[in-house]
This record gives structure tokens, C-alpha cells and sequence, in this order.
């Protein structure tokens, strides 16, 4: 089992390349930055957790930007967006950046995706894709940045997304990158099983389901079969939202490759907090500092 640590990556927080120096020391093998460019404040789209919207929501520094911070200071240490809110961003500059810091990391970006949650925070960066349409030109986005990433001249023709035939560069170390999508509910089972390199659900999103979370990992097994996939061929990374030693056997059990351990609150907190939960983790799950 693989471990992965999800950082607030909040400006008052620990900052990413001391986290990332810590992280690779004590045996993880990932860190995950997360994405919220704005939350509005009219907070009309409920938080999915229920209650307030912790404010570590709106505090993210720009995942990209703080990996940039995290490879500089590391050398094996992957670096994840979890997730990176794909709709959210001009096309080819996202192809752009994400490119640039898989060059200057030799290879170690993987770019984790999702369409988001929040209603009013796609309306205002892409008011042309109705909310209900986020998926399919999720889809579509991922099939351009794939021909970006590979092709010398490419060129894209979609419904939400479309450009000339261009030189964009740089270009990926293997001129992919992996794409792990983070959707858990029916609708982003399917595309993570049609197109993902590999799935990466928050356990807690699939509790709720059929079956909780096996019956989640036998859906999206089905759903692999089910396009030609085999199901060892897209690994599975587990969000935990609690860290229990029982879960992270079960997933084991399961077939999850990897845990990603949720920070101790999603509200700020300081480096101090972080470092001593870090130990307990590694307590925990025997990884040494």
C-alpha cells in the first residue's frame, strides 16, 4: 500500500516544499494539492460535507504553482492536483502549465481532475457549459489535452472546446501525463472507468452508495469490463477522510493501491498542527519520519 498526503495549501499553512520535504522523508509517496480558485459568497450550492463551508475552501493557493514549490525541494515525491478543477482553466495554457511542471519534475505530475461541485464557481469562469453538461465537456477536455501533450501539431474541434492547429510547448517527459479522476457517483464512475489512467474517490462519497465503498470498487470494476478494461489496469488511490488503520487494510483487501489522508481539519490550521499529525499518521501506518 501506497500512502498520499492531501495538503490545504493554505499561505498560512506549512508551506508545499517544507511539506513535501517531510512527506518524502517519512515514506510517502505523493502529495495532493487541491483546487478552488474563488468561492463566491453568495454560497447558494450547499457544501456536499453539510453545515458551514470550512474556510480552507477559499484560502487554496494555486495547486500548480505550490507543486512547482514541492518538486524543487524533492526527488521522488509524485506530485498530484487533488483535483484540479479541469473546466476552470483556458485549454492551452493549462496544457501549458501542466507540461512545464511535469519538465521541471522529470516526469512526476498527475494531474487529478474533477468537474467540481459548486454551481456558481463554473458559472463564473465558463458561463457557456451548463452545470448539468460538466462531464461531457470534461470528456472533451481530456481527449484535447491528451492530443496537446502528444502531437507536434495539433488541433481540436468540440462543443466546449476547440483551437486551430497550433505549436504548443512544452511537451510532457513521456508526452502523457496521467489523468486520475476523482468523480465517485454513477455518471463519474463511468467516464473515470471509459478514459482515466486511474480513479481516486473520497471514501466518504462512496459510503453512501449501494454497497459503500466495495460496492463502489465492484461498479467501477463492472464499468472497466465493461469497455475493455481490465480491472487491474487503472489503479485506485482511496481519499480517507478519517484516518483509521482497519479502513486502509480493507482498501488494501480491495484492491486500492493507494490512501490519501485527509488534512486534520479543512479549516486553516498551522504548520505546527500539520507536522504533529503527520507523526500520528505515521504512527499509524508505520512510516517513519
Amino acid at each position: 500500500m501506497k500512502f498520499g498526503y492531501l495538503t490545504l495549501n493554505d499561505s498560512e499553512g506549512i508551506r508545499p516544499a517544507a511539506l513535501a520535504v517531510e512527506l518524502e522523508q517519512r515514506g510517502f509517496d505523493s502529495i495532493w494539492a487541491p483546487e478552488h480558485s474563488h468561492i463566491p459568497a453568495s454560497r447558494q450550492t450547499p457544501y456536499p460535507g453539510g453545515g458551514e463551508l470550512p474556510d480552507g475552501y477559499w484560502h487554496n493557493m494555486d495547486p500548480f504553482v505550490s507543486l512547482t514549490s514541492a518538486a524543487a525541494a524533492t526527488e521522488t515525491l509524485l506530485l498530484y492536483t487533488g483535483v484540479c478543477l479541469l473546466l476552470e482553466h483556458d485549454l492551452l495554457d493549462l496544457a501549458c502549465t501542466t507540461s512545464t511542471l511535469d519538465v521541471l519534475s522529470q516526469g512526476r505530475l498527475r494531474l487529478g481532475i474533477g468537474v467540481g461541485w459548486n454551481e456558481e464557481e463554473l458559472a463564473n469562469h465558463r458561463p457557456d457549459i451548463p452545470f448539468n453538461k460538466r462531464y461531457s465537456a470534461m470528456r472533451q477536455r481530456v481527449e484535447a489535452l491528451r492530443l496537446i501533450w502528444a502531437e507536434d501539431e495539433p488541433s481540436y474541434s468540440g462543443t466546449w472546446d476547440s483551437f486551430t492547429k497550433s505549436w504548443v510547448y512544452p511537451k510532457p517527459v513521456n508526452r502523457s501525463i496521467p489523468v486520475a479522476l476523482g468523480n465517485a457517483g454513477p455518471v463519474g464512475i463511468e467516464h473515470a472507468a471509459a478514459y482515466g489512467n486511474e480513479w481516486c474517490p473520497i471514501d466518504a462519497s462512496l459510503a453512501v452508495g449501494e454497497g459503500g465503498v466495495k460496492g463502489g470498487f465492484d461498479r467501477f470494476k463492472t464499468k472497466l469490463e465493461a469497455v475493455g478494461r481490465t480491472p487491474d489496469s487503472v489503479p485506485i488511490t482511496v481519499f480517507m477522510m478519517s484516518p483509521r488503520m482497519d479502513r486502509v487494510e480493507l482498501y488494501a483487501e480491495m484492491g486500492a493501491e493507494r490512501v490519501v489522508f485527509f488534512p486534520p481539519t479543512m479549516s486553516r490550521h498551522s504548520t505546527d498542527e500539520t507536522l504533529v499529525y503527520l507523526d500520528q499518521l505515521g504512527e499509524a501506518v508505520n512510516l517513519c519520519p
